[in-house]
């Protein structure tokens, strides 16, 4: 048994173990809330050139763009999404599992995809399995820019562009509130399944469509890299948050169970005094 020294170092150490996550929290809640406004800010854009897009690829008979056309596969693209760093609940590994799962169900050599890694996390999990990545960034902040993740979006598109693979898919978290997020699969790219939210509305443009759709298409594409990126900061720092919560309340919970097994410890240290003074008078009569 434990002795009272010893519970009190645990009640002590989890105390103040408690009061690191309860900080943490509050930081990843104020993260948080400026997470989902910023992904929610970025939508009315995305749906905004989404829209444009739509009208001149599906409304002009002369939009001929390599990005808008399907050709045989002969390698695959990943774009992963994940964190810098742990402590965020099931947050990163959700994603990894159902990326790893994929790739190992599709694909039987390294030579039949590249993986493009937003985040320390992913980039470390698929370079200690021996697997393709041709691209990484790390150190993104909490609220990213977009100059940010500009060149990595641009260099992913580019990399469709010249042939380094033929398809590429998106995988992120995708939030839907504080307490859910759910792994997200999208085919970015090519783009053969544009629709607009809204009616499609007829644009005048000059000089043609398909000089038009040579710049806007990898804006657009950059654009979904970068709106799922915050998406998927609004799911990291909801998760972060949670995780933390949960943290603090085990720990309070551990407190207590101490402090009731420190309780009955004194309580049965103090009887076995008395027993021992009232043995010793006893004995003395």
């Amino acid at each position: 048994m434990a002795s009272l020294r010893d519970i009190k170092s645990r009640i002590t150490s989890t105390k103040k173990t408690s009061q690191i996550t309860k900080a943490m929290e509050m930081v990843s809640a104020a993260k948080w809330n400026r997470g989902v406004m910023n992904a929610k800010a970025f939508v009315p854009y995305m749906e905004k050139i989404q829209e444009v897009t739509a009208s001149i690829a599906m409304g002009s008979k002369d939009a001929n763009h390599p990005m808008l056309t399907s050709r045989p596969i002969k390698k695959t693209g990943y774009l992963v999404i994940t964190s810098d760093r742990g402590l965020a609940g099931a947050y990163n590994s959700n994603v990894l599992r159902q990326v790893y799962q994929t790739i190992k169900n599709r694909h039987k050599s390294n030579d039949e995809f590249a993986i493009i890694a937003i985040g320390r996390v992913g980039r470390d999990f698929f370079q200690s399995r021996g697997m393709n990545v041709v691209l990484d960034i790390i150190g993104i902040a909490d609220q990213p820019s977009f100059s940010e993740i500009q060149d990595i979006a641009s260099n992913t598109v580019g990399m469709f562009s010249d042939g380094t693979f033929d398809e590429l898919y998106i995988y992120y978290s995708h939030y839907i509130s504080a307490i859910s997020q759910e792994v997200e699969e999208k085919k970015l790219l090519p783009l053969t399944n544009i629709t607009a939210s809204t009616k499609l509305t007829s644009y005048e443009f000059e000089p043609n469509a398909e000089e038009i759709l040579e710049v806007l298409l990898p804006q657009y594409a950059e654009s979904l890299i970068y709106g799922a990126l915050l998406d998927s900061k609004a799911s990291e720092h909801a998760a972060r948050m949670t995780a933390m919560r949960n943290a603090t309340d085990n720990a309070k919970e551990l407190i207590n169970s101490l402090s009731l097994s420190y309780n009955r410890a004194r309580q049965a240290a103090i009887t076995q005094e008395i027993t021992e003074i009232v043995g010793g008078a006893a004995a003395l009569e």
